[in-house]
């Protein structure tokens, strides 16, 4: 991650595909991802791997929680929101809600230039899926939106892309998004950057339709 203040540490929680993600960091000396793989078993471990993720640090060590808010599975997506809601509560300190689509272009972007259309594609039910189309600002500090995340039919899909003259591939989201966990993480940071301080009740998912 970009090199910032040493002093901030941001904790970040992935948890709308079947892989849990954690990612912790200071944003200069210390970053530390991590990844399991609990598909249906979430519920009952996603607080265990927390305490023991955060070790040697506590709770109040953190600044901010950054949280991915969907699309993706209906009940890990919920049950990642409430969990991250309930640390920004009772920590008092703000909660970033972070699209995983977004994420899953920031965690791409080296392979893009500034400005090229970002054009993340999951896939969805009854034959239609989740797309959204960024790019990275002049900054390289974030994403900016050209097409906000939606669920759309393949046909919608097309003409859509042809209004807007594009002819990007799409990044197709694999089943397992857990690692995206530090670009969750770094795209709130950027955010806590700017000023943003968003109150953990403002941060609500982006269920669209269930994945599942």
């Amino acid at each position: 991650m970009t090199s910032f203040n040493a002093s901030i540490y941001g904790l970040g929680l992935h948890t709308t595909s079947s892989e849990l993600g954690l990612s912790l960091s200071n944003f200069s000396t210390e970053n530390h991802t991590e990844t399991w793989y609990l598909d249906r078993q979430l519920s009952n471990y996603l607080h265990q791997y927390l305490q023991e993720f955060i070790k040697p640090k506590n709770w109040q060590d953190f600044q901010f929680i950054a949280v991915a808010k969907g699309p993706g599975s209906f009940t890990s997506n919920r049950i990642g929101m409430v969990a991250a809601r309930t640390l920004a509560q009772q920590l008092n300190i703000p909660l970033f809600g972070i699209s995983s689509l977004a994420a899953f272009a920031w965690f791409n972007q080296g392979k893009y230039e500034i400005n090229q259309p970002i054009f993340v594609q999951m896939k969805a039910s009854r034959g239609q899926f989740y797309g959204a189309i960024y790019c990275k600002n002049k900054q390289e500090n974030g994403l900016d939106i050209i097409l906000n995340d939606t669920v759309m039919k393949p046909e919608d899909w097309e003409k859509t892309l042809q209004d807007l003259n594009l002819s990007c591939q799409p990044l197709i989201t694999p089943s397992k998004l857990g690692m995206t966990a530090s670009s969750i993480l770094e795209l709130a940071y950027y955010q806590w950057q700017q000023g943003k301080r968003p109150h953990w009740s403002d941060i609500i998912p982006f269920y669209g339709m269930s994945v599942v």
